[in-house]
C-alpha cells in the first residue's frame, strides 16, 4: 500500500473515532475512583465508547488515541504550526508527549484492576525534523515487559510513508490504585 492509500486510512480511522469519542475532559474525583474497578483495557474501551471522557491533552496536543489491544497503543496527530519551536521545525515536546501517551498508553492496556502506572524515565531519539506539511502521525508503543512493579515499553513515531521521525522507551512505576482497607 502506497503513502497517500494509507494516509487515506488514517484519516478515515480518525473520523470514525472521534465521532464515537465523548467530548475531551477531566474525569471527576468519584469516577476516577470508580475506574479502580477497571482493567487498563476496559478504561480505553469505555473511552471509545465514550462512556469516558478522551484525556484533554490530546485536544491540547490535537493527537487521539486509534487502536489499543493488550501491550500496544496507537496514538494519531497531526502536527500544526502552533506545536513549532523557534527553528521552524516540530518542537520536541510534541514528540514526547505523543510518545509518551502511547508507551504508557501500552503498558496501561497490561494492567489488572486497581493498578496504576506513572512514568519514571523516557528516551525518546528524534531521528528526523517534523513540519506541518507531514499530514498525519502515528505514536505506536509496545510493551517489552510488564511486571509487578516495573513495565518497559518502546515505540516509534512515523509518517503515512513509514518514515521514523523518532523512537523512544520507557520505563514505568506501577502501583496499587485502591486504598488499603
Amino acid at each position: 500500500m502506497g503513502p497517500q492509500e494509507t494516509l487515506e486510512q488514517w484519516h478515515q480511522a480518525e473520523r470514525s473515532i472521534r465521532s464515537r469519542l465523548a467530548a475531551p475532559g477531566a474525569v471527576s474525583r468519584e469516577r476516577a475512583a470508580g475506574m479502580t474497578g477497571m482493567t487498563g483495557m476496559e478504561v480505553f474501551e469505555a473511552i471509545f465508547a465514550g462512556d469516558l471522557p478522551a484525556p484533554p491533552i490530546g485536544d491540547t496536543m490535537d493527537f487521539i488515541p486509534v487502536h489499543m489491544e493488550p501491550g500496544l497503543a496507537i496514538f494519531q496527530g497531526k502536527p500544526k504550526l502552533r506545536h513549532y519551536n523557534p527553528l521552524g521545525t516540530v518542537h520536541g515536546g510534541w514528540f514526547c508527549t505523543l510518545l509518551d501517551s502511547a508507551l504508557g498508553c501500552a503498558v496501561h492496556t497490561t494492567l489488572p484492576a486497581g493498578k496504576g502506572y506513572t512514568t519514571l524515565e523516557l528516551k525518546v531519539n528524534m531521528i528526523r525534523a517534523l513540519t506541518d506539511t507531514v499530514p498525519l502521525v502515528r505514536a505506536e508503543g509496545r510493551v517489552i515487559h510488564a511486571g509487578r512493579q516495573v513495565a518497559t515499553a518502546e515505540g516509534k513515531l512515523l509518517g503515512p510513508d513509514g518514515k521514523i521521525y523518532a523512537h523512544a522507551t520507557t520505563t514505568c512505576m506501577v502501583f496499587d490504585t485502591r486504598s488499603p482497607e
